[in-house]
């Protein structure tokens, strides 16, 4: 009974975002008199497909979908994967896209996914992880096939001590190629601090929010946008692209609801300081489709859709629905977090942003290239959610090889 044998084996569950999994691959014979009824996905190196025995048929084991065998993986006809959810780490693997559906026909073929976990996700733990650690972090997420991996923020060590080492991180990530590695920096003097460490990107961030600006950056928006005109300039002249965050896009801790008109002002300012673009942060997660189409269409008057992003964090679990409908408005640039990591300091109640596994998982089901590799992907997200007792890359190490352990039960 080579199921049963594989089922008493398993015994660790994997993080998938905020979802989990049980996946199982099978060799050989099928016992299906021990299974029970569900989805199941077959594996075959029949290009033609695979097929159901008399017995699989009289156990009803009838909700099947069948792919071909991966082309880096032996003989495995009659191997099967059968998963709690139905998981697919591999874009070709995922349904195709239909584009002449009313619902999904606007949505873009591919998506930038902007990973802002190493400084927008370690910005707010309680505990400062040690630079290797971080270090590390950004090397698992670049070998995932990320494309933009938000390094670090040369703030103030006073205001943000989890990113006093924005130096040492920055030094250490520049034999690093594949992706781009923006960092943020709130003036003229941490932009300077951030180039001379070697940072190829930067990034600026202002509020939609009278009251977020001051209690976030301790100036007004016009005084903050007067500071990144600064900082824009200083970056054109040696030719650094400049990407600018816009928080607090559809509410506010202190204000509540904040106006699109609001939005569109600060975005028209960075647009034409010469921000490439422009990400739209629902900064304390309150956001709904409801909300954000009628700000997504506001800032479109002003602003190509082409320059800008979202990014939305997950407080009252509407991130998804928002990243979806946004898609459905053509957004090509999604902002998230490896695990969900996250949150803002200054916006007291505002969890975590979206979970990058979480977008992977539905953009492949949509049929959106990312090109991601998802179980890359949550390896990086077990990596950071639990401290490694042992060296960065010792670590990493166990975590591949229980992954492959897994696979091969």
């Amino acid at each position: 009974m080579l199921i049963q044998k594989a089922v008493n084996k398993v015994s660790r569950w994997r993080p998938l975002g905020s979802k989990e999994f049980f996946p199982l691959l099978f060799f050989g014979k099928m016992e299906p008199e021990i299974l029970s009824k569900g989805s199941y996905a077959c594996f075959s190196n029949n290009k033609k497909g695979a097929f159901l025995s008399q017995s699989q048929t009289k156990h009803d084991l009838r909700n099947f979908s069948f792919y071909p065998a991966p082309e880096n993986v032996g003989n495995i006809n009659g191997a099967f994967y059968m998963p709690h959810h139905r998981y697919s780490s591999q874009h070709s693997l995922s349904p195709e896209r239909n584009i002449n559906h009313k619902l999904l026909g606007s949505i873009p073929e591919s998506v930038t996914i902007v990973e802002v976990s190493p400084r927008d996700g370690l910005q707010n733990e309680k505990e400062i992880v040690p630079t290797a650690v971080k270090v590390e972090l950004i090397k698992m997420l670049v070998s995932s096939g990320l494309p933009v991996v938000e390094a670090t923020s040369f703030v103030s060590p006073k205001w943000v001590p989890q990113l006093a080492d924005a130096k040492d991180v920055v030094s250490a990530i520049q034999g690093i190629v594949g992706s781009r590695c923006p960092v943020l920096t709130p003036n003229l003097k941490g932009f300077e601090a951030a180039v001379s460490a070697g940072a190829k990107e930067v990034a600026i961030f202002a509020a939609a929010s009278e009251s977020f600006s001051q209690s976030n950056i301790n100036c007004s928006i016009k005084d903050s946008l007067a500071r990144y005109r600064d900082v824009a300039l200083a970056a054109s002249n040696l030719s650094i692209p400049v990407r600018g965050y816009i928080s607090c896009v559809v509410g506010c801790p202190v204000e509540g609801a904040v106006p699109p008109s609001q939005v569109v002002y600060v975005a028209q300012e960075l647009l034409n300081m010469g921000c490439t673009e422009i990400s739209l942060g629902d900064t304390i997660g309150v956001g709904t489709p409801g909300t954000v189409i009628p700000m997504l269409e506001a800032v479109l008057e002003v602003v190509p859709i082409e320059k800008l992003a979202v990014h939305f964090h997950d407080t009252y679990g509407q991130a998804l629905s928002n990243i979806l409908i946004s898609l459905q408005m053509g957004i090509r640039t999604i902002d998230s977090s490896v695990s969900g990591l996250g949150g803002c300091p200054y916006a007291k109640g505002a969890s975590g942003n979206v979970a990058t596994e979480d977008v992977v998982y539905m953009l492949n089901g949509l049929g959106v290239k990312t090109n991601v590799d998802l179980r890359k992907l949550m390896l990086a997200g077990e990596f950071i959610s639990k401290p490694p007792l042992l060296p960065p890359s010792f670590e990493v190490f166990l975590l591949n090889a229980m992954a492959l352990l897994r696979t091969r039960w």
